[in-house]
Formats: structure tokens, sequence, C-alpha cells
């Protein structure tokens, strides 16, 4: 087992630079870039201008010269072929250098790092959330399966399912937020937070999160319920645990001592996966609750082309998916023994 994980911690190397090179020729074969953003701007200036000085915007709207170009082409990189530029922004990433953000004129770490508190806040919560409800309430509909309690639930597990996010999200802010006045419109914090106590602050923290976190669990408790009640449900119709209740074991021992196990193996297997979703979040609800956490800054950073921040947010989402690869594969072995990696199978 120990040579499959060495083996696994060495592919993420080539499948890191495999990822990053091809979103870094994107970014340098797509049009609208940086340089083309600040050329229409300084166009759009020089129409104000002289529409503001002659009536007209026929002067002014000249673009930069060729020599202000070329400088700004070799300032951000565009001068050199795909290749040559991915070395040199590979050989800075080596060295921990994400990069200046084009649009902050700040190095994307630092841009990064502070919205890290709010995303893995709101990550780290989801996630506790969604499993210390989630399993228990699976584990309940497996065992009282088709009755009223099991159809009741599902109907509102499956009614949160097939609302999108953003919509639960909308919904809750209008009706919450905006009618009743229950809860704050918008923010991470309130504006005197400063000035709170120890214990003001987390309840501000939680005033502010009750909204945000159950637009969040609305898609991602279904899938966790549903998947932990049918597991549960197949071990539960196996034949060791239908042998282990015919030779006398009380059906609830034979739940938790030998079908509860097997039946995390669905669930551990998408564990790791989790990992990113604490950083990267949700920029939709983010940006309806106006939370300036990770999500928003990658979707803010790719509609205004900021290309060293969205190299910088790709740097750390991929590094967390394949982290979070095998800490899924570890946490598949230790729920499941008879997972035998180094072999190719397992042993039954």
């Amino acid at each position: 087992m120990t040579s499959y994980f060495i083996r696994r911690f060495l592919l993420i190397v080539p499948t890191f630079i495999g990822v990053t090179i091809l979103v870094f020729a994107v970014t340098r074969l797509v049009p609208g870039g940086p340089i083309e953003r600040m050329l229409q701007e300084a166009a759009m200036a020089g129409s104000d201008v002289a529409a503001s000085t002659s009536g007209f915007a026929g002067h002014g709207a000249s673009s930069l010269s060729d020599a202000q170009i070329d400088q700004l082409k070799a300032y951000y990189g565009f001068d050199k072929p795909v290749i040559v530029g991915y070395a040199e922004w590979l050989g800075k990433v080596v060295r921990l250098d994400l990069g200046t953000s084009t649009r902050y004129s700040e190095p994307v770490w630092d841009t990064i790092k502070d919205r890290f508190p709010i995303s893995i806040f709101y990550g780290i919560t989801t996630l506790i959330l969604t499993y210390s409800v989630c399993i228990p309430l699976g584990i309940v509909k497996a065992i009282r399966h088709k009755t009223t309690f099991d159809n009741l639930t599902s109907a509102v597990v499956f009614f949160g399912y097939a609302i999108p996010g953003y919509v639960v999200a909308i919904a809750l802010l209008t009706v919450f937020a905006g009618n009743l006045g229950w809860f704050p419109l918008s923010g991470f914090v309130s504006d005197d937070f400063d000035d709170l106590g120890t214990l003001g602050k987390a309840a501000d923290v939680a005033y502010h999160a009750v909204l945000p976190l159950i637009a969040y669990l609305a898609g991602s408790f279904a899938v966790t319920t549903m998947l932990m009640k049918n597991s549960l449900m197949d071990n539960l119709a196996a034949e060791y645990v239908r042998t282990a209740i015919a030779k006398g074991m009380a059906f609830r021992r034979a739940v938790f001592a030998h079908a509860f196990r097997n039946s995390l193996v669905p669930i551990a297997t998408s564990f790791g996966n989790n990992i990113t979703l604490i950083v990267t979040g949700s920029f939709l609800i983010e940006q309806i609750f106006n939370i300036d956490g990770f999500g928003l800054l990658g979707w803010e950073s790719l509609v205004e082309r900021d290309y060293p921040v969205v190299m910088g947010i790709l740097v750390i989402s991929s590094i967390l998916f394949m982290v979070g690869n095998i800490l899924s594969d570890i946490c598949v072995a230790f729920v499941d023994p008879r997972v035998k990696f180094g072999s190719g199978e397992s042993s039954q």
C-alpha cells in the first residue's frame, strides 16, 4: 500500500504540469487579455476626453503606440512563445511566486490569501454539517425504508436537490433578509465587527453565515443522504448481514457492527474530493450574499482577464484536488480493510 501512495504522489507532478500548461496556453491564445482591455479603456478614455472638449469622439480615440504595446507585452510576458512563457511561470511557482495581479497590482498570493479565511470557514462548516447530518439521516432512512418518515424526508431532500443552490440563496435572501429582516442582506461580518468582543464576533459571524450555509447545503445534502441510505440498504440485504441476524445477532448490532462500516466506502470515496470545495466555494452564492471569498475572486478574475490570479487559483485548486484523490484512497483503505492497493485488487 505504501508503494501505491508513493506512486500516486509522484503522479501529482506530471498531472499538475498537464493541467496548468493547458490553461496557460488558453490564456495566451484567447482574445480579450489584459493588454486588449487596456487598449479598450485607453480608447474609451480618449473618446470621453475628445467628446468633452470638441463635442465629438472622433479625435482622441487613438490607442497606445506600438512601442507602448510592446512594453506591455514584455511586462506581462506575452512577447514570448507559450512554452517559454510557461517555463518561466513554472519556475516562479516552484519558488512560491505566483506573479502579480494585473487588476489589483499586488502579488497574487496576497490577493488570494485574504480570501482564504472566509472560504475555509464556509467550506469546513459546510463539510461538517453535511456529514454530521446526512450520515445519521441516511442511516435512519435506510432502517425505516418506505415509512412515513422516509417518504417525507425524501420529498424534502429531493426538493432541495432539484433547486440550484443560487436559487435557494436568492429565495432565502428575499424572504428572510429582505421581507422579514431576520438576517443581514450581505457581507461576512457587520461594520462594527472590530469593536465586538470574542463572543460577539463569533455570534456576528454565525448570524451572517446562516443563510449562505443553507444555500451551500442544498445540493450536497441530498447527494450524501441518499448515497448513505442506498449503500446501507445494499449492505443490509447482503448475505453476511442476514447470516449474522439468523445466528441470533440483534438487528441494531448487525447494522452498526457489520453493515455500517462497509456502507461508508462510497462516502469515503468522495470525501477527499470535497477538499477543493473548502477553498473554491460557489461564486454565485458568494456574489448573491456579497461574500468576498475564493469563488468570487476566481469569477471576477476570469471576467477581468486577470490571468495571474486565474493561474494562481488553478495552482491551489489542482493541487488540492489531486491530494484530495489520494486522501479518498486513504479513507477507503481505512474504512474497508479488504482493499489492497498495492496488488491492484481487493481481497474478499
